[in-house]
């Protein structure tokens, strides 16, 4: 493994704590708020915006997009997937959890390929990639889902979000431990 500054390595804590608040606020709104249909559409369409303006500023912080190829990818599919939500929320709701289905597989396998990145610099990435994994394959159910005769609603996105949020929330307090441990060696 690499060394890095102070401030480089409290980051990824901190941004995978930051992720995890984040996912644990929008299920709540999404509990609270989700059977109006405005809420529902905003929150629908801040998810994936979340997630690729999160890729670029963790991909800025670890040394550019042209470093980090697999979260450069990850913001343009993320941002294609808002501008698709934001399509979609006026078609159906068919068609918003079957977008959202392509988009958890696409940004699982991104994750998936990030977290082996990292596990080389940063190591204990492990989480992040049954994580990315698991992305994926909830991206399948999702788009099964869409495929049925029940209308989706805004609480069929909710335990992909809370997913996220609890591997997030890991990685984070993984990293914390492993750092402390490695301190007091």
């Amino acid at each position: 493994m690499q060394s890095f500054s102070s401030s480089q390595s409290n980051w990824l804590p901190s941004y995978y704590f930051t992720r995890a608040a984040f996912s644990v606020s929008w299920i709540a709104t999404a509990i609270l708020l989700g059977r109006q249909s405005g809420p529902a559409a905003f929150l629908l369409v801040t998810y994936p915006l979340w997630d690729a303006l999160a890729n670029l500023v963790d991909a800025r912080v670890n040394g550019g997009l042209k470093a980090n190829p697999s979260q450069a990818l990850n913001v343009v599919v993320s941002t294609i997937m808002t501008l698709t939500v934001i399509i979609a929320v006026s078609s159906s709701t068919y068609a918003v959890l079957a977008a959202f289905g392509v988009w958890a597989i696409f940004s699982g396998l991104l994750q998936l390929y990030t977290g082996v990145r990292r596990w080389r610099l940063y190591g204990a990435q492990w989480v992040m990639i049954l994580s990315g994994a698991q992305s994926a394959l909830a991206g399948g159910f999702m788009i099964s889902q869409s495929l049925g005769t029940t209308a989706p609603t805004i609480l069929d996105i909710v335990p992909y979000a809370a997913f996220g949020a609890f591997y997030f929330l890991l990685s984070a307090i993984w990293l914390v431990v492993a750092s402390y441990r490695k301190a007091q060696a």
